[in-house]
């Protein structure tokens, strides 16, 4: 949600293509409307938010920007998770529709959302009146870089991205010295064995047929290695396909938290207070046939994949589910070929950089052209013909 600089490149081009552009929807948002006649309007969506992570790509573009997390720590910034290469995809796409205005009829509506890392902008756009201000379209179309070959189409009618839920949970204790342990009720063994009870959530009481992720990505507590600290602090996500599955897992979390606090005689029970969470992403079936369509007529066959649902979870699903219109999302591959080919004859892609990690680089070509030419084919499939 502090996506100021992007923002206004995005509006900036966007204006230069022809676009008419409303910023600031939902605090950072950038909306570009171009109507080119009677005919369908088709929104096309990028997200445009950074992590705070310290880029290690080496390469010469790498970002050495430092901001202002919400709690007010200065902290690095970078586009682990390839929302730069969106918003290029997206700025290319309406340049390239704008200067093709005679082979297309309808309305164009580019959105650039804030906020997707912490599932706030698409429902900070939607409050902020996306659906009162702007034409109601057919179809949202968006898409996602990827590890996999570059240049590579991947999706699938339905669920195509999990329900994800994230927690903070603060464990009470008692503090002391950390010689005179037994004067105290300790946050740090409470919290260290809490962690492990929760693995056992999808390893034991979650059915073999069905999937779900718990991960812990933070545990804090004390500040001194002879100092036996009053609170511990765990962070966590989980991810579903299910609802049935989400709701026993969260169940589940929650009375294992409270028993391990019980049995360690925690003074109080833990607070646990959920920080974001997202939808399901599910993609129309009839939309998405559509879609592929338009790819097999534009891409080879060996260019495009159907694909299982993955566990990364996005804010894009509102749009549609909110608007009551299909929508459709798809990947696209932006690792090297070479060192995919070479990472897999070996059996070790999971080496390969992931989005979120530090060295997450998407390849420029053909992973740039590629996904501009998707989100103007995909548009095309709806545009009336020129």
């Amino acid at each position: 949600m502090h996506e100021t600089r992007t923002a206004g490149l995005a509006a900036s081009r966007l204006r230069a293509a022809g676009y008419k552009v409303t910023t600031g929807v939902g605090k950072t948002g950038v909306v570009g409307l171009l109507q080119n006649g009677e005919g369908p309007v088709v929104m096309l969506r990028a997200d445009m938010d950074a992590l705070p992570v310290q880029e290690a790509t080496g390469l010469p573009y790498a970002s050495r920007a430092i901001a202002t997390d919400q709690a007010g720590k200065k902290v690095p910034v970078m586009h682990a998770c390839g929302h730069d290469m969106h918003v290029t995809w997206l700025t290319g796409a309406t340049a390239c529709l704008a200067q093709e205005r005679d082979t297309w009829k309808g309305t164009l509506m580019a959105v650039f959302q804030p906020g997707e890392e912490t599932a706030e902008g698409a429902q900070a756009m939607i409050e902020d009146g996306l659906f009162k201000r702007f034409p109601k379209p057919e179809v949202v179309l968006g898409q996602h870089v990827m590890k996999g070959p570059a240049g590579m189409l991947s999706g699938r009618p339905g669920v195509i991205t999990s329900a994800a839920d994230s927690l903070q949970i603060r464990m009470f204790g008692r503090g002391a010295h950390g010689s005179m342990p037994e004067a105290s009720i300790d946050p740090v063994v409470m919290a260290a064995s809490t962690v492990l009870r929760l693995q056992t959530i999808v390893s034991r009481e979650v059915a073999a047929t069905d999937a779900a992720v718990v991960t812990i990505g933070v545990l804090q507590a004390g500040t001194k290695e002879n100092v036996i600290p009053d609170e511990a602090m765990i962070k966590l996500n989980v991810r579903t396909f299910d609802q049935g599955v989400r709701k026993r897992v969260l169940a589940a979390i929650t009375r294992i938290i409270n028993a391990e606090a019980a049995a360690a005689g925690a003074p109080r029970l833990p607070e646990i207070t959920p920080l974001d969470r997202y939808s399901l992403v599910t993609n129309d079936p009839a939309a998405t046939d559509r879609v592929v369509e338009a790819f097999r007529k534009n891409f080879p066959a060996s260019q495009i994949q159907m694909t299982k649902p993955s566990m990364a979870s996005e804010d894009f699903g509102c749009f549609g589910s909110e608007w009551h219109v299909p929508s459709v999302f798809w990947f696209v591959g932006g690792t090297d070929p070479g060192q995919y080919t070479k990472a897999k004859k070996a059996g070790r892609l999971a080496d390969l950089p992931t989005n979120h990690n530090p060295t997450f680089a998407p390849v420029l070509h053909p992973t740039l052209e590629t996904g501009v030419e998707t989100l103007v084919v995909a548009a095309k499939a709806w545009l009336s013909p020129g």
